[in-house]
């Protein structure tokens, strides 16, 4: 007999998560737990994590609970290890070291409860000559290649916005690594420490591309390679109104159909004579410079040539797909991006606004049964 869809809001209902207060990667992996139905309390200090924006507009900071708590005085570790205690998962993201000075380290939180997964969310890791060392999203790209892919070969690499390296290599592996740890800890009753590494998640990234590098397949240079704007059927175009077009028909079925619209369909019968990559790219840039980005977004539209109209964050949650989708949603008077991903039978979904720091401390107490982080009365 099929099961019922489990009650709850996502996948991870039941799962109790500490995130200690931090910037960037730490937040957004915390996020998406809490959107895939984890109890997530986020501890937050006196005075915020400093770079964050106004609590009330942090869409990181949905679907959490706050309590607050100062790790520098003599009860805030105390409280931390506490919750620990009745955790499955602690994210931190300080400086190595630091956690074990605050007295919430590996081995503390650990003696407290024994299964207990600890991911650890750094750019360079717990060991190696830069582990100490400050560092930002952009300089963990640069060192592990990943940036040197990015951009126009005549001009300095692009930065991706902090979404490759704080985001994809830092967040999502972080989330892999705690989830498979978590999955350990309940098959064998043994806890551990994930050590999430920004430089080591964005050099995972780029896989397929080093073994495209060690076939030959691949130039060590920017723009001079399939998918890194130097094909000229894979990469975007302007506009006559000054928007652009992005174009990636890769298969034979789908260029003779994008060449066609275009309208350039018998100018060059080789698409993939290196030599004249040139003149094909002027080509198509001159025919694009011909309409305006909605004019070119009607005449493709409904094709399988993979071109789409480049749109703004703003433009993005009114096209009709990802509004039919629901890719965003409204929730407290913000749009903003949905749960990802989807589930059939333990849907996901925007259940509360970003969480104000300390708001649900009486609530996180009684729950968690941490009596401790309620403010002595003074009654």
């Amino acid at each position: 007999m099929a099961k019922g869809p489990a009650p709850g809001h996502g996948p991870l209902t039941g799962v109790r998560v500490v995130e200690l207060a931090g910037i960037g990667p730490g937040p957004f992996a915390a996020m998406l737990l809490a959107d895939l139905g984890a109890d997530v309390v986020r501890v937050d200090r006196p005075g915020g994590p400093g770079l964050g924006i106004d609590p009330a507009y942090d869409i990181t900071n949905r679907n959490k609970r706050s309590v607050l708590l100062d790790l520098k005085s003599d009860e805030g570790p105390a409280r931390v290890l506490d919750l620990a205690e009745r955790a499955d998962i602690l994210i931190e993201g300080y400086r190595p070291g630091v956690a074990e000075r605050l007295g919430v380290g590996p081995d503390a939180c650990l003696a407290r409860n024994p299964e207990l997964v600890y991911g650890r969310m750094t750019g360079w890791g717990q060991d190696g000559p830069l582990a100490e060392r400050a560092g930002h999203d952009i300089a963990y790209l640069a060192l592990t290649g990943t940036l040197s892919m990015i951009g126009k070969p005549d001009e300095p690499p692009t930065v991706p916005a902090n979404l490759v390296g704080d985001y994809a290599g830092g967040s999502l592996y972080l989330v892999v690594g705690v989830l498979a740890a978590l999955q350990h800890a309940r098959a064998h009753g043994e806890g551990q420490v994930v050590d999430a590494a920004i430089v080591d998640g964005a050099a995972h990234l780029a896989s397929m591309i080093h073994g495209m590098l060690a076939a030959g397949s691949w130039q060590d240079r920017r723009g001079a390679n399939l998918f890194d704007g130097g094909c000229p059927f894979y990469g975007t175009y302007a506009t006559s109104d000054g928007g652009h077009m992005a174009v990636g028909p890769l298969e034979e079925r789908f260029y003779a159909e994008f060449v066609r619209l275009l309208g350039i369909a018998d100018a060059f019968p080789d698409r993939w004579d290196l030599a004249r990559w040139d003149d094909l790219r002027a080509a198509v840039t001159a025919r694009f410079l011909t309409r305006t980005r909605a004019e070119w977004t009607e005449v493709f539209d409904g094709t399988d040539a993979c071109v789409a109209p480049v749109l703004s964050l703003t433009e993005a949650p009114h096209h009709p797909h990802l509004a039919a989708r629901s890719t965003f949603v409204e929730h407290g008077g913000q749009i903003q991006p949905a749960p990802a991903p989807r589930f059939s039978a333990t849907p996901v979904s925007v259940r509360s606004g970003p969480a104000r720091p300390g708001a649900d401390t009486d609530a996180v107490a009684a729950d968690w049964d941490v009596p401790g982080l309620r403010p002595p009365s003074h009654d």
